[in-house]
């Protein structure tokens, strides 16, 4: 192993033991945080702890501060000023809900702020406003409630036709928000713990008669930021961005047991111009899967996700992807670039997921610069995922897949190179891989193939070891093959300033 990947081994071992003492080590502007190799590592099983205050937070504390943002406020409040109390026991749902909707009078006066001191502040799900920021301080634990009449129930999305873990309705997210403007979720590396061990245990015995909600979605948004926090336990997904544009997440920490249910961290759903950078996951599910809506509904709805740009990616799932594309892609995903990713002890990198009745489809992927330890395939693709909503897909709706390609990636102690299965038929195309090195585990034998593919087209160069003679082909027509494309461009998203803004009791 060499040093790179031990100091990311390090980094894993600090996020699952210490994660919260882990990331305050490292700086914003540090993309590996600190190891704590000390610390003893937690059970796979066992939901991750949220931080307690310090000795000596009882004393006044600063109320005044600067933090970076795209949109400074001209309004600011704490929690503390609707009565919010941040005992961990104290419910504090109608304190959050009434601080936003008075902050929510001054969307066009300038925008709002709301400040969540140190403290563990015990809530249900709230909503947020436009131009506004939820600030949560160092010390600050929002604690999702465990009484289930706190997260009130609420439609299906249209481009699933149904909750995605049972039929009919959802639980509301923790954090939600609908047609909003210019919503800022940050802190000084604060904390939300949505206590998600109870949720996840009522959906493996199957109790729940309704999908269980998410910690952040926002829905029919434009200009969103969320950044600097950490996201424990989430009853489900952790950030579900839906039906909205111009999306940044940044600076995040996820961490969930790494077996704990549909536990994604970062999923943009029928979203376009999102950018997700610096963010460490520790996950039960995919790090991030990117989706557009569930067969017929999806098709329906016709809203793609477009334009997404991950970078500076750590994740650690040993039973999902770093990056998953799909499944639910029935309205179609394209312009994908994700570069600089590090996976540990994870199942697969890039995982193309879909199936005959999901239509749609999936076009210009492009994935560079990915350093991998511990992994049981590097690539991965299915063309037989199934998991329908209902009855009424239609079986002859067949997804597109062309335009995937892959480049400068490093691998070790691999189980098998790829698992690469289109769809007969309508094989997978344009699959490009170039630059790549796998090194197979210690106990792979020749004797078990490396890669196995079926109903897919593309082309390789220098690639080890060589892939199957279905990504031998000639690239556009070329005798001799070039790296694979990873186009240059220019996107809005990536042209948003941070600038200081600043909060003070005062304001209010």
């Amino acid at each position: 192993m060499n040093r790179r990947l031990v100091v990311l081994a390090a980094v894993a071992l600090c996020l699952l033991a210490a994660p919260v003492e882990c990331r305050r080590r490292s700086s914003r502007k540090t993309h590996v945080p600190s190891p704590s190799p000390t610390a003893p590592a937690t059970s796979p099983t066992a939901p991750a702890t949220s931080p307690t205050p310090r000795p000596g937070l009882s004393a006044p504390i600063s109320s005044s501060f600067t933090y970076l943002a795209p949109t400074c406020r001209a309004h600011s409040a704490s929690i503390t000023d609707f009565g919010g109390v941040g005992d961990g026991e104290t419910l504090n749902t109608n304190a959050f809900r009434d601080a936003v909707a008075h902050l929510s009078q001054y969307a066009n006066d300038g925008g709002s702020q709301l400040f969540i001191p140190p403290g563990r502040w015990l809530t249900g799900s709230f909503n947020l406003t436009s131009a506004f920021t939820l600030y949560l301080h160092r010390d600050a634990v929002i604690l999702g409630s465990q009484d289930f009449n706190e997260w009130p129930l609420i439609d299906p999305l249209p481009s699933y036709g149904r909750g995605r873990d049972e039929p009919g309705g959802r639980y509301s997210s923790l954090i939600f928000g609908t047609n909003l403007t210019d919503v800022v979720i940050t802190g000084d590396n604060g904390t939300i713990d949505g206590q998600g061990e109870l949720w996840w245990s009522k959906f493996r015995g199957n109790q729940l008669k309704y999908t269980r909600g998410y910690l952040i979605e926002v829905m029919h948004s434009d200009g969103v930021v969320i950044s600097n926090l950490t996201l424990l336990n989430s009853p489900s997904w952790n950030i579900h961005p839906v039906y909205s544009r111009n999306v940044i997440v940044r600076g995040i920490t996820i961490l969930a047991p790494v077996r704990s249910p549909n536990t994604d961290g970062i999923n943009p759903d029928s979203c376009s111009h999102v950018r997700i950078e610096d963010c460490y996951i520790v996950s039960g599910d995919d790090c991030v899967a990117i989706k557009s809506g569930w067969d017929e509904y999806g098709i329906s709805f016709g809203m793609p996700s477009e334009h997404i740009y991950i970078r500076r990616l750590t994740c650690i799932s040993p039973t999902s992807a770093v990056i998953a594309v799909g499944s639910e892609m029935s309205g179609g995903i394209q312009e994908v670039h994700a570069e600089d990713i590090t996976a540990i002890d994870t199942e697969s990198a890039v995982r193309i997921k879909t199936a005959p009745g999901r239509g749609g489809f999936i076009k210009g992927i492009y994935v560079r610069g990915v350093t991998m330890q511990t992994m049981k395939w590097v690539f991965r693709m299915t063309g037989a995922y199934g998991s329908h909503p209902d009855g009424k897909y239609d079986p002859n709706a067949i997804p597109v897949v062309d335009g995937v390609s892959y480049s400068n990636m490093v691998a070790d102690n691999v189980s098998i190179a790829g698992a690469m299965d289109g769809i007969e038929n309508a094989p997978f195309t344009g699959i490009c891989m170039s630059n790549i090195t796998i090194n197979m585990a210690k106990n792979w034998s020749p004797k078990h193939p490396a890669w196995s593919c079926t109903n897919i087209q593309g082309t390789s160069n220098g690639v080890e070891p060589p892939p199957c003679e279905l990504l031998s082909g000639e690239q556009s027509g070329k005798n001799e093959l070039g790296p694979c494309p990873f186009p240059d461009v220019s996107d809005p998203i990536d042209y948003v300033e941070f600038k200081d803004c600043s909060f003070s009791s005062t304001h209010l």
